[in-house]
Order: structure tokens, then sequence, then C-alpha cells
């Protein structure tokens, strides 16, 4: 029985079923995390033929975890998905069969206090996937300007009273700079709407989260590039865990661009390099999210190349 104490992967066989695994494919695994992913497509490969599975992750534990799998048709890449493309010509590699990406951050990442991704736990103000990067989200608090403030927290953590946070935010920072977790988030209690506090923080702290990694442009890119490097037929398959990530995704398997504007030929025929393979998103089910809380806002999309 696999283990899962470093992430436990959501809806997992139904996104290697959305591979349409077959024997001597090439598939790329972009958020290796853990390796549950990885190890499931590597472990159903064995019975298709010998093929090439790559793993990519930003996260320098993800390395660790990498290092634990001795099959020789994997292999690892440290570094984020939106330069993939680039990495697998580096290792002669310009066509694949299937790209998966579980854009869900780890629960591992999540309970270790010292990255700072959590509201539950006291940690530096740090939020960094790649922690050879220099900017942190206290630099982004103490640092942008109310404008640019007001921008992150209404666009990628739909903060209702945005305005009035920012600039509190940059009045408080003259003095006190923010610098942990748990500060932070006792400065934040005054703002909060009553009754819905811990939605609150959680807002903020993905916006702060997706504004340091850069998770917007970096998902863009992989879109445009997952379309240039799979072979007719080849399956995406996307788990988002928040609307934003989502609506994008939704939008360029569609329409072939991340705002969802449809182009067509002189025939009025939709000009897109893939097709959805679901015209819905599958959803976990109850029991599932029992036994995974991380399961509970989890969208999975499919798309197959034109």
């Amino acid at each position: 029985m696999e283990d899962y104490t470093y992430h436990r992967p959501v809806l997992l066989m139904e996104s290697i079923d959305g591979l349409l695994l077959k024997e001597g494919g090439i598939y790329i695994d972009l958020t290796f995390g853990g390796g549950g992913h990885t190890k499931e497509i590597l472990r159903q490969l064995n019975g298709k033929g010998i093929g090439r599975v790559f793993g990519f992750d930003q996260d320098d534990e993800a390395r660790s975890n990498a290092e634990q799998i001795t099959d020789r048709s994997f292999t690892f890449v440290q570094a984020n998905f939106r330069h993939f493309k680039k990495y697998l010509k580096l290792h002669g590699v310009t066509e694949v069969d299937g790209i998966l990406a579980d854009l869900g951050i780890s629960s591992h990442q999540i309970d270790s206090a010292e990255r700072g991704f959590s509201t539950r736990f006291a940690g530096p103000l740090d939020m960094r996937m790649d922690r050879s990067k220099a900017t942190t989200a206290a630099d982004v608090l103490n640092t942008y300007s109310a404008a640019n403030l007001q921008d992150i927290l209404g666009r990628y953590g739909e903060v209702r009273n945005a305005r009035t946070l920012a600039q509190a935010i940059v009045s408080h920072r003259v003095n006190h700079a923010f610098e942990s977790t748990r500060d932070f988030v006792a400065f934040l209690d005054r703002f909060a709407p009553r009754g819905k506090e811990f939605k609150y923080y959680a807002q903020v702290f993905q916006a702060l989260r997706i504004a340091v990694n850069e998770e917007m442009n970096a998902l863009e890119e992989m879109l445009r590039q997952s379309a240039e490097v799979l072979k007719p037929g080849g399956r995406l398959v996307v788990l988002a865990y928040h609307s934003l990530e989502d609506r994008m995704v939704k939008h360029f398997i569609n329409s072939g661009n991340v705002k969802g504007e449809l182009e067509k030929d002189f025939y009025g025929n939709v000009l897109r390099p893939l097709k959805p393979v679901n015209k819905k998103p599958i959803e976990p089910g109850e029991e599932e999210i029992k036994s995974n809380n991380w399961a509970r806002s989890a969208k999975l999309r499919i798309a197959e190349k034109i």
C-alpha cells in the first residue's frame, strides 16, 4: 500500500485514467511533490511496455522524494513547470503522450511551519515554492505599493475589502514590518468579517502565495507549452483547487487561450489546439472528501490534442 505521509493525491485513479497510458508512451508529471501520481503512472506502465516518465517540481524537498524512485525510465527535473518544454528538449524530447498537473499546494508544505504557507502555524512570512528565489511574502507586504497590494488581494484572493486592507498594510509597516505569520494573522483579525475569519485569512494567504510564486503567469505558460508538446491524441490532465486556476484551464481547453476568446477560421470552425474530454469537471465523491480534506474544492479537467 502506498505511503502518502507527504501528500495524498486527490482523484488519483481518475487522473491517471485520463492520461490513457499506452505502451512506450512518454508522460510528464509537472507537479511531482510526493511522487504519488508518478509512482502510479510507473506502476501501470510496467504492464504496458517501456515508456519514459518525467517529474518536474521547483521545491527542493521534492528532489528528496524523487531520489526514492529507482525506475530507469523516470527522470526528475527540479524546475518550475513554466519552463518544462525547454528542459524536455535538453533530454531529447519534443513530443509527449500525456501531461498531468496537480495545481494544489501539498499538505506537507502547508504543515511545515517554516515555509509560511499556513495560517495555523507560527513561522516566517515566506511562501516561496522555490526557495532559491529572492522575493518572499514578507517582501511583498513590506515593499509593494498600496495599489499593487490592492490588486493582488482583490484579483488573487477575491478579498472584498482589498483597498482598505492594502492601505492598512502600508500604514502599519511604517513602524512595524511584517515578519511572522502569527503576527500577520493577528493584524488581519481587525479586518476579517465576524464568523468568517478563517476563510478571510485563507483568501489573503492565497493571494500572497500566488503573487510570490507568479502562479497565474506560470500556469498560462504551462498550458501554452502543453498544447505545443502534446502529440495528436495526447492528453492533458489538470487538477485545480480554486476558481482562478480552474477558469484559466477551462478557457484554454475550450478556446486555446486563458481569456476564453474564441478565434474561428473562414468557415466558422473554432481554432483551438485541444478539445475537452469531459464537458464538466470531475469532482471527488463524498467518501474521498471524508478521507482527504484536500479534495473539497478539487476539479479535474481532461483535454485531448486535436
